[in-house]
């Protein structure tokens, strides 16, 4: 391949949450009966190419975990089913980001589609990582970042983010979510990343670094 196809193309709905670090898009190669191996493999290509480390999927199968390791892209899934019980998967998936983060790696989360359930999801993370102080500004950003509203599910997954056992006892339980990455470097990234791959934000920009 060459020229751009062989940089791969921007996954759908694909957005910074910390510029650099964590973004967030649809199922790479489309979700449902609009997914297609072609594109996914294209967007994939693109991932590898900017860097990214990780991808995080929330689905409820194993669609494309084959796909990842066919392009050496390391996955972990973290399965949230529509009607489950949230916090014992945030329980699990919240120090692991926060360790992943701390270690430098590029990740990208995602489910079948960027909705309700990613937006609470990363807002209750920005909750969790006391990147914001408080529930209705880590939804607010979600939705000034992602340009939609959030409904009902994503605010439940916010609202139940208190009960999930807090960061600082994972920093406190033997070096918590740091040494569950190996690793203690602190994200650079000063804020809100580019939406779709090209457009500046336009808000102010989160804090960048996970403590």
């Amino acid at each position: 391949m060459r020229g751009r196809w062989a940089a791969g193309i921007v996954p759908r709905n694909f957005c910074w949450i910390i510029k650099d670090h964590l973004a967030v898009s649809e199922r790479p190669g489309g979700y449902a009966p609009n997914h297609r191996k072609v594109r996914r493999h294209e967007e994939l290509l693109w991932l590898r190419a900017q860097g990214f480390t990780r991808v995080v999927s929330l689905l409820g199968s194993t669609h494309n975990l084959h796909a990842y390791d066919e392009l050496g892209l390391e996955w972990s899934r973290f399965p949230m089913p529509a009607g489950a019980d949230a916090r014992e998967v945030l329980g699990e998936l919240y120090p692991a980001l926060h360790g992943w983060l701390r270690s430098g790696e590029r990740l990208l989360l995602h489910k079948e589609e960027l909705g309700d359930c990613v937006m609470g999801v990363v807002a209750g993370y920005l909750l969790w990582s006391e990147i914001l102080p408080d529930g209705p500004r880590a939804i607010t950003a979600m939705e000034q970042l992602l340009r939609r509203q959030m409904g009902t599910v994503g605010r439940m997954i916010v609202s139940v983010v208190e009960e999930v056992p807090s960061l600082e006892s994972f920093v406190l339980l033997d070096g918590g979510a740091a040494e569950a990455a190996g690793g203690a470097a602190e994200p650079e990234g000063d804020g809100l990343g580019e939406a779709d791959g090209a457009r500046a934000d336009d808000g102010e920009g989160l804090p960048g670094g996970v403590s």
